[in-house]
């Protein structure tokens, strides 16, 4: 049997060490670091209960409790199969085995197992993927992120002005932190504005502020965000939201560094830095008339392009242990991680929602836990088809959270066809996805 299974695995380029006793493989799992386990119940030839190999498990879960372990035997059975489980084995293979499930098995549980490692490893340490100089956490492991890290190391030290672009929710306001950080501004203010939550009529009076008397409620004086920011970083959010009309104002300041409160006359300037963001396409935006294409040249100096958590799937274990540990402390709860069917559910999960979606489902994982772990009922992504609430256990909440992702599943994340095709202003699906962490 061993020899049977050392040339399959050798021949699919698996490193194997054997073992033939139950006292064998506890010493070769305390001399070493195993990525699986695939072991037998049965060592004793007259022996058929599998209660050698079931009575080991917990042995080996105490010397590595991330450790994946298939167990398999001739001799399976509903019931030895569920004691296996319990005791600790990750999945269950009966003898004579098929090589197509044992491979899948194997790779499968090898992945996950990895990926629960990585994931003790920064909860246990209790402050997660910790940046250096005090810079935001920015978790870039992925190699789809690699050039993502560069170019951010490259631009950072800069004056320069920076568009970040990419899909809701995929970090594109802690790439622009990150920046400010590690800038030569970073001893100054770092102020963000979110155009798309501003209404047209007091646009002008957030960014440049105004003048007492200036309209019916400037009742006093207010200061401006390019004023705040003077000599730092003014985040703009949202900049396709900016309309066509203020377009124009915005331009100005970017060309000269001047600016009036409204209702003054006088002159001010500001020493700041733009970055800004946006999920929308402004070459198409360029393109039909609802963005000046001058002030497209003003903003992206560099274009910083954040990849869909979709396409950066290994970073996921990482983000996922980074956002428990953050949860954690704020609930002043006890868990350790999250238990490989958590995991695995986190891993094969769509993401419409991108980053800030995963941060909303560990946040009500943590929540709803009980135990010492995150288990997948926790995360509420189990119920119903596909992981979403079959219709008679739908909340209005659920319902409208639904709707929403499926809209920009269907619309590839682009939030201005997603809110045309549930008949709402783009601002206003703005604010319902912040709202459900979408």
């Amino acid at each position: 049997m061993l020899e049977s299974l050392r040339l399959l695995l050798k021949g699919e380029g698996f490193a194997i060490d054997t073992a033939n006793s139950p006292g064998s493989i506890l010493r070769a799992v305390e001399d070493r670091d195993f990525d699986a386990v695939l072991m037998d119940l049965n060592y004793t030839r007259d022996t058929t209960s599998g209660r050698e190999g079931l009575d080991l498990l917990p042995r080996l879960r105490s010397l590595d409790d991330m450790l994946p372990i298939i167990v398999m035997t001739a001799w399976g059975s509903i019931e030895g199969a569920v004691e296996a489980m319990q005791g600790g084995a990750r999945d269950y293979i009966e003898k004579p085995w098929d090589n197509t499930r044992l491979l899948a098995t194997l790779n499968t549980q090898i992945e996950l197992g990895r990926a629960l490692r990585t994931s003790r490893r920064l909860a246990d340490a209790n402050r997660l993927l910790r940046s250096d100089g005090g810079y935001p956490t920015f978790i870039a492991e992925c190699a789809a992120m690699q050039p993502v890290r560069r170019l951010m190391e490259r631009v950072a030290p800069s004056a320069a002005n920076v568009l970040i672009t990419g899909e809701h929710g995929t970090g594109k306001e802690v790439v622009a932190r990150w920046l400010h950080a590690a800038s030569r501004r970073s001893g100054k203010a770092f102020v963000t504005v979110n155009i798309g939550g501003l209404a047209e009529q007091v646009f002008e009076s957030e960014l440049f502020g105004h003048v007492k008397g200036a309209f019916t409620d400037a009742k006093s004086d207010r200061v401006g965000r390019f004023e705040l920011a003077h000599g730092g970083t003014l985040f703009l959010d949202e900049i396709a939201n900016l309309p066509t009309g203020l377009q124009g104002k915005l331009l100005r300041v970017l060309q000269s560094g001047e600016f009036e409160r409204v209702g003054s006359s006088r002159s001010q300037r500001a020493d700041v830095r733009v970055l800004c963001a946006t999920n929308a396409d402004l070459e198409t935006e360029v393109t039909e008339c609802r963005f000046r294409e001058d002030l497209l040249f003003r903003l992206n100096t560099v274009e910083i392009r954040i990849p869909p958590l979709r396409d950066r799937r290994e970073d996921i274990p990482l983000l996922a242990a980074h956002f428990l540990s953050r949860h954690v402390e704020r609930y002043r709860k006890q868990l350790n991680g999250f238990d490989p069917a958590a995991m695995q559910a986190l891993l094969e999960h769509v993401w419409p929602g991108n980053v800030r979606e995963l941060d909303h489902v560990v946040e009500r994982a943590v929540l709803m836990a009980d135990g010492d772990a995150v288990r997948a009922s926790d995360l509420g992504m189990d119920r119903g088809r596909g992981g979403t609430p079959s219709f008679d256990e739908m909340t209005l909440d659920d319902a409208e959270r639904e709707l929403i992702r499926r809209a920009l599943s269907r619309c590839s994340g682009n939030v201005t066809e997603a809110a045309k095709l549930l008949g709402v202003s783009r601002s206003a699906l703005y604010r319902r996805m912040q709202r459900h962490g979408l």
